[in-house]
């Protein structure tokens, strides 16, 4: 990591990196499905929002209402999101940081989605998601199961 980047500071330095992020992440061939597929990510609608996220957490600046998890409940209802899921989108996030700052607030980036991306995937383990084999049955529906050829 060159010693002359800069750190985080500014709203456009927070949009950087979040612009660089995504185009990373959507191209991603272990990720990119969730975002262009799954999600249908509308990045000009999505970069404002998650740019005042990393603006809050970062700077200070309190851009950002609301919370994240529940869109990942919705997400993860669609997609099982997986522990390789949350390691890779760390991974391009972690490398996105490094390539373009160094810093206090770079660092606080990485341990900040750190934190967020362990407490996502614990917290998703209690919902249900595609092949749950233990999601209970809707209503109405019997689930038997019948050995092979009975």
């Amino acid at each position: 990591m060159p010693a002359d980047l800069p750190d985080i500071e500014t709203r456009a330095d927070c949009e950087r990196l979040v612009r660089a992020f995504y185009g990373k992440a959507m191209a991603d061939p272990v990720i990119g499905f969730i975002f262009v597929d799954v999600v249908q990510l509308d990045l000009e609608a999505h970069v404002p929002r998650i740019t005042s996220f990393w603006e809050t957490v970062l700077l200070g600046n309190k851009t950002y209402s609301g919370g994240a998890f529940g869109a990942h409940v919705g997400v993860h209802a669609k997609v099982r999101l997986r522990e390789g899921h949350f390691k890779r989108w760390l991974g391009l996030w972690f490398g996105t940081v490094d390539e373009l700052f160094a810093g206090e607030r770079a660092n606080l980036a990485k341990v900040h989605a750190l934190r967020v991306g362990q407490a996502f995937h614990q917290r998703l383990q209690g919902f249900p998601s595609p092949g749950d084999d233990d999601a209970p049955a809707p209503a109405g529906i019997v689930v038997t199961q019948h050995p092979p050829g009975g």
